[in-house]
């Protein structure tokens, strides 16, 4: 028999070609899709992973949100984003996960996250598998960590002006001083940069010696670096979180189940413990944190497990409306330092 291709020019079989990958290329890979911030999630759980999901990491929140949020076209299974980038996505591009009896093991202070923050009831639009408090971060600097009944009034003594470090958002300066005037123009005035993605080097190189900064990024660091310290104000502290969200399928797909044994493994051991050692904590109750937790340095054991009490006078940040935004941002412009 001749050669299927036998009588087909060399044009001829490099236009199929092209056609086959194009055809390929638009068909879409085997198996539902968890979309990520490259680095975001524990190493530890993404390995876990079942089959036929499979990973992919973006650069940074906002192609994640665009990609997996894209109008017109099938999105992911699950997408990871902070509570920030996801409180802006219209509740109809979500669907529920349909799984009370997971989120029944989460600590009740997670439940307003959970539905991204709409009316009591609201269906679980969203897997918060572990919070982060903004906590102060000191480096060299013992006699503040002396008056550590101070809490957040300790970022205005006059000794760290032009030694501090605030967040590159604005409203956590703003949460901090409970929308004060003076503070916050006072708060501004002692600011070096206001950066928490590199505020962490800013603080180890000794250019600030003080950064507010969320306390995941701290556990890992306390053990081997004994000129930091952590204060986490009595008074209680804004919440960052990180969710895994289902954006809504196509009405005419057949959308993926979500990987329900997968999400509920963070919240025991032996995963747990990895995850606490990295700062990663899922909200559970504190009884059920409290075995693994004490594993740890008490010193870290405290930070990991910091009680009801605290976690009571801790606060969630619902997204803000138009108008709380501009009346936010005039605050935030006017209190900036004179020249």
């Amino acid at each position: 028999m001749a050669p299927v291709f036998g009588s087909l020019s060399r044009r001829q079989l490099l236009q199929l070609g092209a056609a086959a990958g194009l055809l390929a290329a638009c068909r879409p890979a085997d198996g539902p899709e968890l979309l990520q911030v490259e680095g975001e999630l524990p190493a530890a759980w993404l390995k876990q992973l079942p089959g036929p999901w499979r990973s992919r990491a973006l650069a940074n929140p906002a192609a994640v949100q665009q990609a997996g949020f894209a109008a017109g076209r099938p999105g992911p299974g699950l997408v990871a984003l902070s509570d920030g980038w996801a409180s802006g996505l219209g509740r109809e591009r979500l669907q529920s996960f349909g799984a009370p009896r997971l989120w029944a093991r989460l600590a009740p202070f997670s439940a307003g996250v959970s539905g991204l923050f709409g009316p009591a009831g609201t269906a679980e639009l969203a897997f918060p598998w572990a919070y982060s408090p903004w906590v102060i971060a000191l480096r060299s600097r013992p006699d503040l960590v002396a008056r550590r009944q101070q809490g957040w009034s300790l970022l205005l003594d006059p000794t760290l002006r032009g030694r501090l470090v605030l967040p590159s958002a604005p409203r956590i300066s703003l949460e901090i001083v409970k929308g004060d005037f003076g503070q916050l123009e006072r708060l501004r005035a002692q600011a070096l940069a206001y950066d928490d993605r590199d505020g962490l080097s800013l603080l180890l190189s000794g250019k600030a010696e003080v950064a507010v900064l969320p306390l995941q990024r701290l556990i890992p660091l306390l053990r081997r670096d004994q000129r930091l310290a952590v204060i986490w104000p009595d008074s209680g502290a804004p919440l960052s979180w990180q969710l895994l969200l289902r954006p809504a399928a196509p009405k005419d797909l057949q959308p993926a189940p979500p990987p329900l044994e997968w999400l509920g493994a963070i919240l025991e051991p032996p995963l747990l413990e990895a995850l606490l050692a990295k700062g990663w904590v899922p909200p559970l109750p504190q009884a059920v944190l409290a075995p693994v937790a004490r594993r740890f340095p008490a010193s870290m054991a405290a930070l990991l497990l910091p009680g009801d009490a605290l976690l009571g006078r801790c606060w969630s940040l619902p997204p803000l409306s138009l108008p709380e935004q501009l009346a936010q941002q005039n605050l935030w412009d006017a209190a900036a330092p004179r020249p």
